[in-house]
């Protein structure tokens, strides 16, 4: 952390969402109302897959890991969001901006294995089902939810150490509305086109090549069950479709962000709105409304809690 006390700059700049005070109260009324759903959402799947004993497979163990990781994305950036709409300075300390980049980073490169984890779950389930118990046995799902903790932080370990040594003594405006390494790179008093395309490039790599193997595992599940038995296609695609859907909303906006690039004002709120609000608060509602287990398992804990309220 050398790098702190090297740099002049102890504060960073935001861009405001919008000037006008009519747009103010609508943003507010939009981040907040989606920021509640979300943790509702995420949360209330992580409760019920944790009490209700049909859920305790390694599907829910793993979406339940899926669903903190989504409410810790997005609890990173949207409350602060949310309290600089009024605001009349929108600025980030120093440390509080390099702790939302490595967090972002850490959350993000765990949600990505996490979905591999998922990916390789169904592979198992819907390939080989005689054999599922043994491949995705507790253990399995354990060592898969600490391996996907582990390369999320090295993932973002990789990029911080060469971002927080740069200095920083001077511009302190950064071209977007939360903290991300590139951003805050090409802030430093020196020449960082090599450390910003050297994170570019990292997280370009780790979120297409993660997409692709994804797309190809789905794609070989669906060949494996049309082989044996082209009456369970459909049934094996609608068990995808949940997770294909979940993968897209994930990718869509990572690829314009570390791929193609494309720095336009509109485009950065956009996507900001997507990854951090739009994705997680859809995420629970697609695997909550799109599964039968998890729509039995909400009425069941509905009737719990009506039981307990009524006779307490």
């Amino acid at each position: 952390m050398d790098g702190i006390n090297h740099s002049v700059v102890n504060e960073f700049v935001m861009l405001e969402l919008s000037a006008s005070w009519e747009m103010k109260i609508f943003l507010f009324l939009f981040f907040f109302s989606f920021y509640v759903g979300i943790v509702l959402g995420n949360l209330f799947i992580v409760i019920t897959v944790i009490f209700d004993s049909h859920l305790h497979s390694p599907m829910y163990f793993l979406l339940a890991n899926l669903s903190l990781t989504d409410f810790g994305l997005s609890s990173t950036t949207v409350p602060k969001m949310i309290l600089d709409i009024f605001s009349e300075r929108k600025v980030i300390s120093f440390p509080g901006c390099m702790m939302q980049m490595f967090i972002i980073h850490l959350i993000g490169g765990t949600e990505l294995v996490l979905l591999i984890a998922m990916a390789y779950d169904r592979y198992a389930a819907i390939c080989k089902p005689l054999h599922y118990l043994i491949i995705m046995n507790r253990k399995a799902c354990i060592r898969f939810a600490a391996v996907a903790w582990m390369i999320g932080l090295l993932h973002s370990v990789s990029q911080f150490v060469f971002v927080i040594n740069l200095p920083f003594c001077g511009p302190n405006k950064l071209g977007s509305f939360y903290c991300d390494f590139p951003q805050v790179a090409k802030l430093a008093c020196r020449d960082t086109s090599r450390v910003v395309y050297g994170v570019t490039v990292n997280s370009g790599l780790v979120t297409m090549s993660t997409f692709f193997l994804l797309i190809t595992s789905y794609i070989i599940i669906l060949v494996t069950v049309r082989q044996h038995s082209s009456a369970g296609l459909s049934k094996a695609f609608s068990t995808l479709s949940a997770h294909l859907s979940v993968v897209f909303l994930f990718f869509a906006p990572c690829f314009f962000v570390y791929v193609w690039q494309v720095p336009t004002l509109s485009l950065d709120k956009f996507l900001l709105i997507f990854i951090f609000l739009i994705t997680p608060f859809l995420n629970p509602v697609i695997y909550t409304f799109r599964n039968k287990d998890m729509k039995m398992a909400v009425k069941r804990l509905t009737k719990r809690i009506a039981v307990s309220v009524e006779f307490p």
